[in-house]
């Protein structure tokens, strides 16, 4: 039967002209991002700005102080939209096969993971993982109103916002930024997060800088590893030209301050396992090798590009799924058992693919795709159900189940063990958290036992306000109090007796006379206080 719908324009690759100036778009931004001296940030790189010496100083020595066996999130970017009703498929499902006459997996090229699920046959290797009780499925992850522009959906995914908000900053670089306030300065050596293949570095993006030191391929990052500096200069001339460009590298390699951090663990890892040497598996070997060698970077991303399957899609997929999960394989081989629970490794992708196949043997932009969950001692299961082929929106695709932002909030919360109001603060809103998907944590009740004081953000239709969110736990007193960076008290923004629940104090740049400049706030309650940094612009 002939199913014919009206795509959104760009999304399909029929749509000539709109379809190749979304790609060229697409291009243009990886270009940009991954050109310079690095990825970390041209700027910061040549000196004029050292790294955030006041921003960065104080969480990144903290994230030193936390101990080797501290949880570690892997996220594996499948770049271009992921095909997912060719990766976890629902077996038996005739209208599957009725839509997808030559691009079907049947039931014999599959691996099964229950008598009415299986995965596409290539994808093999995962099978231990799931038979140790180390891969969970969250099916048809999506979000309302789909964006089918590669670099817009991208977007959307990495700052966890709603399809019509154009958000700033990642939800990583939020949970960071958060997680480790400024306090103190000190010189920082270890990167928060780091990233090996750039697409966009905007999930690690805080308010003012990237929490993530970003390398543009694996060559890359093994210069700065093996020789402590990322750009060569002992083979330079002494030409005009030659001689200034040994003078830019010096200064960028002077000012690379993790270089020695780096290199120490690079030495002290090692990799026994059999990476394929393929993308992701390249970058994972890195990771591995950083995280059994001390480094104590909580984040890191790697990528595999190649899921925009327009034409030819059959061969090209089956390749791409079997270099995703041989990698994934060899990755917690390597880390063994032990280290394999302290590290939990999600795949994600811009947007799936088409239910229908197209006239070129391929599927076009689609809205959800499936999810995977990779070790962290989670157990094996699914969450959520797989996509009705039959009940679609006027695109001709399916509605998504699970909303993305809900995965996040869930690995913040029960992975990380961050309060639940403050997830819901670094997320932007009020989300679930996903029942069953990783073991139970119970966060220690240390400093938030009695308040949580999130942080802040801009008032999104007056700029001269910054709003300042704390919840109470409890009822009782509470002081909020604006410092100069010295902790001498400029402003007592509120006092007084308040129930338990959340609250946002609008401090008003123009009301309460102050410059722009370096600020700090703090909140009183229970007989602890809490303070964060703020600037003011």
């Amino acid at each position: 039967m002939k199913h014919i719908f009206n795509k959104r324009p760009g999304a399909l690759i029929a749509d000539k002209e709109k379809h190749e100036a979304d790609h060229k778009e697409w291009s243009r931004r990886s270009f940009i991002k991954t050109t310079g001296l690095a990825s970390f940030g041209l700027a910061t790189m040549l000196g004029d700005t050292p790294i955030m010496a006041s921003e960065s100083n104080h969480w990144l020595r903290m994230l030193e102080a936390m101990g080797a066996d501290d949880r570690i999130l892997v996220l594996i970017n499948l770049n271009g939209g992921n095909d997912g009703l060719n990766t976890v498929i629902e077996r038996n499902n005739d209208e599957y096969y009725n839509i997808r006459p030559t691009l079907g997996i049947s039931d014999q090229n599959m691996w099964h993971l229950s008598d009415s699920i299986g995965m596409h046959g290539s994808s093999d290797s995962l099978r231990p993982l799931w038979d140790n009780g180390q891969m969970k499925v969250i099916h048809n992850v999506g979000y309302p109103n789909p964006n089918y522009s590669h670099f817009r959906s991208s977007d959307i995914w990495a700052t966890a916002t709603d399809a019509d908000t154009v958000g700033t900053t990642g939800w990583i670089g939020r949970f960071i930024e958060e997680e480790f306030p400024l306090f103190l300065e000190a010189q920082p050596t270890t990167p928060p997060a780091l990233q090996i293949g750039v697409q966009t570095d905007l999930v690690f993006k805080s308010r003012e800088f990237s929490t993530a030191l970003a390398f543009r391929n694996p060559e890359e990052f093994y210069q700065l590893a093996e020789t402590g500096n990322l750009y060569p200069t002992e083979h330079l001339g002494n030409s005009p030209y030659e001689t200034e460009l040994t003078f830019m590298r010096r200064t960028a390699n002077s000012a690379f301050r993790y270089s020695q951090t780096i290199r120490k663990a690079f030495l002290a890892g090692g990799t026994s396992a059999n990476f394929p040497d393929v993308n992701p598996g390249r970058g994972l070997s890195i990771v591995s090798r950083m995280i059994k060698g001390g480094l104590r970077t909580k984040v890191y991303m790697v990528s595999i590009g190649g899921f925009d399957t327009h034409a030819d899609q059959a061969e090209a997929h089956a390749e791409l799924m079997s270099n995703l999960s041989r990698s994934v394989a060899a990755f917690y081989q390597d880390l063994g058992p032990e280290l394999s629970k302290k590290v939990l490794s999600m795949t994600f992708s811009e947007f799936g693919r088409t239910i229908y196949e197209n006239g070129s043997s391929g599927t076009d932009h689609g809205t959800g795709s499936p999810i995977l969950m990779f070790g962290g001692d989670i157990g094996q299961g699914f969450h959520g159900t797989p996509p009705n082929l039959i009940d679609v929106d006027h695109y001709g695709d399916p509605f998504f189940d699970v909303d993305f932002k809900d995965v996040y909030n869930t690995v913040l919360t029960g992975w990380f063990g961050i309060n639940p109001k403050l997830a819901s603060f670094m997320i932007g809103q009020e989300q679930n958290i996903l029942p069953g998907i990783l073991p139970p944590y119970t966060p220690p009740s240390g400093a938030n036992a009695y308040i949580v004081l999130l942080g802040h953000r801009a008032h999104p239709d007056t700029p001269a306000i910054t709003q300042i969110q704390y919840a109470l736990l409890q009822d009782g007193d509470i002081k909020l109090e604006l410092m100069d960076t010295g902790g001498q008290v400029l402003r007592r923004l509120e006092q007084g007796y308040k129930t338990a629940g959340t609250y946002v104090f609008d401090l008003n740049k123009s009301r309460e006379g102050l410059r722009s400049g370096r600020y700090i706030y703090r909140i009183k309650a229970g007989g602890k206080e809490y303070t964060r940094p703020l600037l003011v612009l």
